[in-house]
Order: structure tokens, then C-alpha cells, then sequence
């Protein structure tokens, strides 16, 4: 579970002296009160690992009303072995002499990365690093035959809720770990993972781990991220790099900001903010304040907010109108010694109707 802290003395006294930051600002209650986000254990050996995307159920959970926290099971298919069972050999070199040190410094598999082409509709985030990606939205695994960022590419675009994949080197044991065969001779297996969030140097490090005696470590980690912009439909959407929206209040003086959501079990979809935003526009509309209008969500933002380097989630939060990219100046804040960042935001209006007010200039 999550654990409550105290805001810094300058970051308290911002938010008592602007009502417009402690409108936008992260909301630490709804943070504190949401799943933690799911742990991957990524299981070592060239086996694959699907895991399914459930659309249907996180959108479900999306549309709860009014703004709840998702949660959405993931299912991955793990095989089980029996200790010093024989593992499938990996498609990788294998130095010599056959140590993790000598691994490390293969300058073989340190080219293959620095060399590799970057796919088409893709952009690369990290090259030739000893550690793999532990990102947020896990879709599975799949071993190469070959360093081939084009068919690990292809792969990720056949998976639903894909944006990104990792694809490095790693150093695994030739059976199964046990008693009897604690420090086996290695194989190198190539792996591609798949995420459905953000594929980081930040979040680059899972450096290996030891089984019995034997030291698995990875080598020639690049990273890659698609360059399109996720789509909605009913919305345009927009990128936003590494800071949200801060919006002020309108030419009405009226605020915009309707409240916020976090998913911490899912895959990064701004559809489930989408299907929030229209769940919410129900309710509100259902549930009318006793002067004026209801606030109907018209535009929203989303982003990974990540603690300390760590993936924490989805973060949606809701406007009735829509805010340009001059905007974009919340890019995160601390919260006790937790630093809160936000990565990979996009923005997305309803296409057939801004929310900007037509009667007066803004």
C-alpha cells in the first residue's frame, strides 16, 4: 500500500497562496487510495509470455461514476520448470570466457545495439544499455533469432495497446537452477518486450539477478517508442511531451477543471480517459448543482506519472474546455521526499465541440 507524506514547506506555501495550483496539482488523496501499479517479474529463459489487454473490463471500470480509481486484471501464461531441466538455447553469442563479466564487455552484442536501424513510426528513447525496461502496461515477451528491431517492431504493432518495446541481450542459464546444477554453462537469449506505456532510460533498470550461482545480466538494451499519437475517436489529440496542462480559469472566470482519475493496472489508453470523460458528462447531467449548469467534459489530459523514476500510473484530469500547448507547464511536483513527474502526456478535445466560450475574447 501506499503511504502518506507532508508537502514541502515551499510547495505547501504555493498551494495556500494559488487556489489554481491546488485545483490542478496532482491529487495526493486519489494517488494514496489507488492499486499500486502491477509488479513484473519477467521470467528468465527464451520462452514467450502473452499477456492480454481486457479492453472491456478497463473500460467498465472507466466509466464507474463519478471519477473512481480502475483496477483491470492482467493474466500472463508462465511455464514451469523442474530443477536442471534443459532450457531451449538462445540465439545470441556467447563469449568467452563464459563469465558475467566477460558478457558485459562482448563488444558483439554492444554493436548489434548501437547499429541497429530504428523502425519505421518508431523513435528511440535509450541505446546500449546493461539493463531492460521495467515500464508501465507489461504485454509479454517474445526471443528473436536475431537483433531485429524491424520484426520486434512488427510484433509490438500486432498487440493490442502496444507503444513500445525493449529489446536487448541476456545472459541465461542452459537448464533450469537448482542444487544439483547451481552455476550451468550460459545461453544468450534476445528478448523483446513489449509495453503499453512509456519505454525509458528511467525506467531501464532491471540490471539481472542471481539464480543459485549463476548471475543472469543483460547487455545491448535499446528502447523504442511509437511516434504516433494514440487515437481517440471523437477527439484530437495532441502531444504534450513531459508536462500536463495548468489551466487558468476562462475569459468567463469560470473554472475549467472538473477533477482527475488514475488507472494503475492497465496499459496507458487515453480511451479509458475518454470513456471517463463521457461517463462523467452522464452524471453530471443526471446529477445537476442547484445553480447553474452542470460542467460537461469537453477536453482532457493524460499522462505516466512516475514516483522517483517509477512507474505510478495513468493520470487523467478533466476540463470543460479545451487548452492549447502554451499551457503545459505542470511537469509534476514534490510530494515529502517523493519526487511526482509526468511523462508522455497527450492532450485530446471533443472534435465537434471545443468548449471555449464564443461570447467573449479570450
Amino acid at each position: 500500500m501506499k503511504t502518506t507524506a507532508v508537502l514541502l514547506p515551499t510547495l505547501a506555501a504555493l498551494v495556500r497562496a494559488s487556489p489554481l495550483v491546488a485545483r490542478q496539482d496532482i491529487d495526493f488523496d486519489l494517488v494514496n487510495s489507488a492499486p499500486d501499479p502491477s509488479t513484473v517479474s519477467i521470467p528468465i529463459g527464451p520462452t514467450a509470455q502473452s499477456v492480454t489487454y481486457d479492453l472491456a473490463s478497463a473500460t467498465a471500470a472507466a466509466t464507474s461514476t463519478p471519477l473512481p480509481v480502475e483496477a483491470v486484471e492482467k493474466r500472463g501464461i508462465v511455464e514451469a520448470r523442474s530443477a536442471c531441466d534443459a532450457l531451449p538455447v538462445g540465439a545470441g553469442p556467447t563469449p568467452t570466457p563464459d563469465t558475467d563479466t566477460a558478457f558485459l564487455a562482448f563488444d558483439e552484442l554492444s554493436y548489434a545495439a548501437i547499429n541497429a536501424d530504428v523502425p519505421t513510426g518508431y523513435v528511440q528513447t535509450y541505446s546500449d544499455l546493461q539493463a531492460s525496461s521495467s515500464a508501465y502496461g507489461y504485454l509479454g515477451y517474445t526471443t528473436l533469432s536475431s537483433y531485429d528491431t524491424a520484426a520486434a517492431a512488427s510484433q509490438c504493432d500486432s498487440i493490442t495497446g502496444c507503444l513500445g518495446f525493449n529489446i536487448f541481450f541476456e545472459r541465461d542459464p542452459s537448464v533450469e537452477t537448482g542444487a544439483d546444477c547451481p552455476d550451468p554453462a550460459s545461453t544468450t537469449v534476445i528478448k523483446s518486450v513489449f509495453w503499453g506505456g512509456y519505454v525509458e532510460e528511467g525506467n531501464a533498470k532491471n540490471a539481472g539477478q542471481w539464480r543459485n550461482d549463476f548471475h543472469v545480466v543483460i547487455a545491448g538494451s535499446n528502447g523504442y517508442m511509437k511516434t504516433a499519437i494514440p487515437t481517440v475517436p471523437g477527439f484530437n489529440g495532441e502531444a504534450l511531451g513531459d508536462a500536463s496542462i495548468s489551466a487558468p480559469d476562462n475569459c468567463l472566470g469560470d473554472n475549467t477543471y472538473m477533477g482527475s482519475k488514475i488507472f494503475t493496472t492497465s496499459i496507458f489508453d487515453p480511451n479509458l480517459c475518454a470513456a471517463a470523460c463521457s461517463s462523467q458528462n452522464e452524471y453530471n447531467t443526471a446529477h445537476p448543482p442547484t445553480d447553474g449548469e452542470p460542467m460537461i467534459c469537453k477536453f482532457f489530459t493524460t499522462y505516466l506519472m512516475a514516483k522517483n523514476g517509477n512507474p505510478e500510473g495513468q493520470y487523467c484530469v478533466m476540463y470543460t474546455q479545451y487548452w492549447d500547448t502554451s499551457y503545459a507547464t505542470n511537469a509534476g511536483q514534490y510530494y515529502g521526499a517523493d519526487h511526482y513527474t509526468v511523462g508522455y502526456a497527450f492532450s485530446y478535445v471533443n472534435e465537434a465541440d471545443n468548449g471555449v466560450p464564443t461570447d467573449c475574447s479570450e
